[in-house]
């Protein structure tokens, strides 16, 4: 079976999407597919291109899977304008190197939803099926934290994401939620698959506190609350921040380690409110995460207080799960369920700085109970085994093909 993988972001890049298209792909070529992926030159989310690449068609080996770079408008993650001629020019080379690929079904996967769209037309150019994979509903999302306005553009927008879901063979959701949105928009309940995200447990396992780290960061014996990820528009940091000026703790310590849109304003948000208790660092390549997370107490994950985010379910829940590192987590839903199913943290009601503060001293405070979220994180994790969740999805894709 040949399959041809259309996304944005890949490895080197180090984002959710580039992490799930590649363990998946990995799997998948591990059992028995041919898999090529379509992406650009890794950027981002700086705009700016890594060491070892150039912006220019190029091809490579990686675990097997045949990666093709085509080359595109290179924007930053923020802004409209520019990201959007960023996606445009990903879409109409995608598709020119898509015409000259062998397969026997194409994946697209939005956001941004150029990717998709990308897939789609191939798959009416090659006659082939196509599966659109939804691990955000764009451009319903950008709309939700402000990041484009209502207009003729965004309803062009939304035209194309909806006959994107009406020729696609199948929808693949990451999350239960996007799968009852997509089903309440009369999307077919047939075409709907759920494969969420998962942890890499070859990747991500328990491990004591690298404590060579600890000391350069001058973080010896503090409780580190740690968020590594974007820092972006949704995920309302600046409320973090906030919060963490109210805490007189001095063993308490967050950590931040990334790069997106809201950096700069929590660089300044820091400085403003003079914070010792806060470290920002610029992002790290994927294979040092776990380095960094073996120095955390409690992994945090926040999102803005938006019905939007009730049916997310962000991976990074995942890879703390795997090193065992207790969630506090600040959002509503189907992540909570999740977490309160395993016992694997506490969730905090979205935005609510008390609320946030009660649950974060009850982590820190009750040695016990901290323990026993760390069982719940282990259990939560073996139960969503990336290897095991992509094994399901290509058997999937494999019905796929075969129904043609």
């Amino acid at each position: 079976m040949k399959l041809l993988f259309l996304s944005d972001n890949f490895p080197p890049e180090v984002n959710a999407p580039a992490t799930r298209t590649f363990e998946h792909c990995r799997e998948w070529v591990l059992q028995g597919a041919e898999v090529t992926v379509i992406s650009g030159a890794p950027n981002f989310p700086l705009g700016k291109v890594y060491e070892g690449y150039r912006n220019r068609r190029s091809e490579e080996r990686m675990d097997g899977i045949r990666v093709i770079r085509v080359r595109t408008y290179i924007a930053e993650n923020k802004g409209t304008v520019r990201r959007s001629l960023d996606y445009l020019s990903f879409y109409f080379a995608a598709v020119r190197a898509g015409r000259k690929t062998d397969c026997d079904l194409i994946i697209g996967t939005s956001p941004q939803l150029f990717a998709a769209l990308a897939a789609r037309k191939l798959s009416r150019i090659k006659r082939k099926p196509w599966i659109m994979e939804v691990r955000d509903i764009w451009p319903e999302s950008i709309k939700t934290v402000g990041a484009f306005r209502e207009g003729p553009v965004l309803r062009y927008f939304e035209k194309k994401e909806r006959q994107c879901y009406r020729s696609a063979q199948s929808i693949v959701c990451v999350t239960k939620g996007i799968k009852s949105r997509l089903s309440d928009r009369g999307v077919p309940e047939n075409k709907l698959q759920v494969f969420t995200n998962g942890a890499n447990l070859e990747a991500y396992t328990p491990r004591d506190k690298d404590t060579a780290l600890l000391s350069s960061l001058g973080l010896d014996g503090k409780k580190i609350v740690a968020y590594i990820g974007t820092l972006g528009l949704s995920h309302k940091l600046d409320f973090i921040l906030r919060a963490a000026a109210k805490i007189n703790d001095p063993d308490i310590h967050f950590l931040f380690i990334g790069e997106g849109a809201e950096k700069k304003n929590l660089l300044a948000l820091r400085d403003r409110l003079a914070l010792k208790n806060v470290t920002l660092l610029d992002g790290i390549p994927k294979d040092q995460v776990a380095r960094y997370l073996s120095i955390a107490d409690i992994a945090l994950v926040n999102l803005r207080k938006k019905e939007l985010f009730l049916g997310a379910l962000p991976s990074k829940i995942f890879e703390s799960a795997a090193m065992q590192k207790p969630l506090l987590l600040g959002l509503k839903g189907e992540a909570e369920d999740v977490i309160t199913a395993y016992k694997a943290g506490l969730c905090f009601e979205p935005e609510n700085e008390a609320d946030f503060l009660l649950k974060l001293g009850e982590l820190t405070k009750n040695t016990e109970f901290y323990m026993q979220c760390a069982e719940g994180c282990r259990k939560l994790a073996k139960e969503y085994d990336r290897k095991t969740i992509a094994r399901q999805m290509l058997a999937h894709i494999a019905n796929c093909v075969r129904e043609i």
